[in-house]
């Protein structure tokens, strides 16, 4: 495995302000998650997944710090990269979190989501909550690339356009 080259931020200047179209679109989806219909803790969880899984600092620190002001515990917030077997999430947290990882690992076999795990969303979140959900999901995986290739660091990177 190749050594990483940078301890730091590769990018300094803010994305949003190079490309101004992209903190409309950044405004956009936070409108649309931000619609109540599945607690911003949520959000947050799969979001934390999320940057766990791709291996992003900035992403897992962000949405931990998010966590944290929110309230949630550490045995929660430490406990979302063993989900599976944590006691700490309700079913409703536990499908959200399923679907998070259904849509960034692969498959070994089928669909990337296939339909009981769908099922098994839509059992816990209403049509208009889990178009939310499928939206916070594309919004993390918005932000994905520019995390992975800026490599921003909380507190000394570019400004969080998701804040």
């Amino acid at each position: 495995m190749a050594t990483p080259t940078t301890t730091g931020p590769r990018m300094t200047d803010d994305p949003t302000t190079l490309v101004p179209e992209l903190a409309e679109v950044s405004a956009a989806l936070f409108k649309a998650v931000g619609n109540r219909t599945i607690p911003r803790t949520t959000i947050s969880l799969i979001q934390l997944r999320a940057g766990q899984i791709v291996g992003n600092t900035y992403l897992t620190v962000l949405h931990t710090d998010f966590l944290r002001k929110a309230g949630e515990t550490e045995q929660r917030i430490t406990a979302v990269a063993s989900w599976k077997d944590a006691p700490y999430f309700t079913d409703a947290e536990r499908a959200a979190l399923a679907l998070v990882e259904a849509v960034l690992q692969p498959a070994v076999q089928g669909e990337r989501v296939p339909d009981e795990l769908y099922e098994e969303a839509a059992r816990h979140y209403e049509p208009k909550a889990l178009a939310t959900l499928m939206i916070a999901i594309g919004q993390v995986n918005f932000f994905i690339p520019i995390a992975l290739i800026a490599k921003p660091i909380p507190g000394r990177g570019f400004n969080e356009p998701w804040k």
